[in-house]
């Protein structure tokens, strides 16, 4: 079972002071969201310590399974196969909760001309049935694709959702971090990788079938490719867990995720 640490500090008062700590592992596109999230809650209390790690939404399920974290950040949903393995070893199927939207966004560098492509024209790119970048019209350069590790959940959301009766391109260059896709497509006018739409620094965001990943058309669902992003338990959420994922959903972290340039829940601009 998954089991909180406790601390006692004890000093010149009679009430020795609880700290808690909580464990989060999982989605590389959901760290910085969730780094954010843990400060600004321990900024108000202070009993509380918050440790986040990335590594992929895989690695956070397992994680979570062997005991390790307290909440796994996942940005895609749970297969059959992980909701047996949680079932077989804790008579459970775990509990999701939604904590924002997000868009899994098609990155460019600046000084490509490409700024709009059409679903089919990426799932060919991906797939390496597009090779050049005057194909969709570019410069003539070949383009240099920048896929996520097959751990990442943000490889499988492409996958399941956009290339569909197309494959991974073979050959193509395999990032472990969104971070790490940012650095290739930031260096090479060529190159072309994918991630969630929080990360904005020294690359472009491509519109899709028209429509750019802004926060409206992300929550209105005109944005392609938009997902949820999970936190989940083994059991449902009881004690500074609980807290802390109530406090997420309150109008207060629904701000703080905007912040961190996610898609809350609700428009929280009235």
């Amino acid at each position: 079972m998954l089991t909180y640490i406790f601390f006692l500090v004890i000093g010149c008062s009679n009430n020795p002071t609880i700290f808690e700590r909580i464990y989060i592992k999982g989605s590389d596109t959901m760290f910085l969201l969730t780094e954010l999230l843990a400060e600004e809650y321990m900024k108000t209390h202070s009993g509380v310590s918050i440790y986040v790690s990335s590594g992929g939404t895989e690695s956070g399920i397992r994680a979570m399974i062997d005991g390790k974290c307290n909440i796994c950040t996942a940005s895609r949903k749970l297969t059959p196969r992980e909701v047996q393995m949680i079932a077989d070893k804790y008579g459970s199927v775990g509990y999701s909760y939604l904590i924002a939207k997000d868009a899994l966004s098609i990155y460019v560098n600046p000084n490509n001309k490409v700024k709009d492509l059409t679903s089919e024209s990426i799932a060919k790119i991906f797939s390496c049935s597009i090779l050049n970048w005057k194909e969709v019209g570019g410069d003539d350069l070949p383009i240099k694709t920048i896929l996520r590790h097959p751990n990442s959940g943000t490889y499988v959301y492409l996958k399941e959702h956009l290339l569909d009766k197309y494959d991974y391109c073979k050959d193509a260059t395999t990032a472990l971090t969104t971070k790490a896709v940012i650095e290739e497509v930031a260096s090479d006018i060529s190159a072309i990788g994918y991630g969630g739409v929080g990360y904005n620094h020294s690359i472009v965001h491509l519109s899709i079938d028209g429509y750019a990943p802004t926060a409206n058309n992300i929550r209105e669902d005109k944005y392609p490719i938009t997902r949820y992003l999970h936190f989940y338990t083994i059991n449902t959420a009881t004690g500074s867990v609980k807290a802390f994922i109530d406090w997420i959903l309150s109008p207060e972290g629904q701000k703080n995720i905007a912040k961190a340039g996610y898609i809350p829940l609700w428009d929280i601009s009235y």
